[in-house]
């Protein structure tokens, strides 16, 4: 029996944080489990893009709506590697928006393609394990790279861009989403701040890169026409508020210590959201 009513899957996240193992965000994700009470709809982890101001109700359609506006710019019927595929809901999305002739799902962790397997079964979206920074497939094999609110966990951002460039034909296109960094913390609270929300989500400091330093690193690596736009207030404040609302809620299912937890993780986001530290990016590029 869990102590305080937590879940061995609780226990696990908490002790992920002082031990994260060589692949921090991995042992994080699984910590989590396909049901961490804070995604905004069952199968998505994704922030969403909204149209409002973080209701409940809109939840559902926000995280389909980043998916599909980033699927939109991929080429239709080709051939599409989703990196980072989550627990496999967007490749439903991806397959609906792209119509893919071959969907490729690839994930560093096992157990989120288990846990998604009927969503990959419905997009008819092929799942291989492997790492970002060392796709499994062959030069120029895919048509569109597409990767959801995942290179801030990846080791190398400029690995992955060199592998999506290897792996893409020439004229084939990037479209992804990422959490850049608008600027170093000033003063011991927003570097406390920071460094709680580097670790809480299994991140190294290689993942702080401005806007700037991420599209410069997506043309080093061989793309051009790349594109930029800053979406945090369709995506950070509303997410944030909704996040809020439910933690203000409450739930009988979700223990008082661990909705303890994610109040203070919240907060964090919160007050680097507030102080202006974080964004939220949108990139597509074309591979040179």
């Amino acid at each position: 029996m869990s102590p305080k009513g937590w879940t061995r899957a609780n226990l696990r996240h908490a002790l992920a944080f002082f031990r994260q193992g060589r692949n921090p965000a991995a042992t994080v994700y699984e910590s989590i489990g396909p049901d961490f009470f804070l995604a905004l709809a069952p199968g998505w982890l994704n922030l969403g893009l909204w149209e409002g101001k973080g209701d409940e109700d809109e939840a559902p359609v926000a995280v389909r709506r980043l998916v599909e506006t980033l699927a939109a710019w991929l080429p239709a019927g080709g051939r599409i590697l989703d990196v980072g595929n989550g627990l496999g809901a967007q490749d439903v999305a991806i397959a609906q928006v792209a119509r893919p002739a071959r969907l490729v799902a690839l994930n560093i962790t096992g157990s989120q393609l288990h846990a998604g397997r009927a969503h990959l079964e419905e997009a008819g979206a092929h799942a291989v394990v492997g790492d970002a920074t060392s796709i499994p497939l062959a030069d120029e094999t895919v048509d569109g790279v597409i990767s959801v609110e995942a290179a801030f966990h990846f080791s190398s951002r400029r690995r992955f861009f060199e592998e999506a460039r290897r792996v893409l034909r020439p004229g084939g296109v990037l479209a992804m989403s990422d959490v850049p960094t608008m600027r170093l913390p000033h003063g011991p609270i927003e570097l406390v701040a920071g460094l709680s929300q580097l670790r809480v989500w299994g991140l190294k400091p290689g993942a702080v890169a401005t806007p700037a330093q991420i599209a410069d690193t997506a043309r080093a690596s061989g793309f051009r026409d790349v594109e930029v736009e800053l979406v945090g207030k369709r995506v950070i404040e509303p997410a944030l508020a909704c996040f809020r609302r439910r933690l203000e809620r409450g739930s009988d299912d979700v223990p008082a210590s661990l909705r303890l937890a994610c109040r203070a993780m919240i907060t964090d986001m919160e007050f680097l959201w507030r102080r202006g530290l974080v964004e939220y990016l949108l990139l597509r590029a074309v591979s040179g």
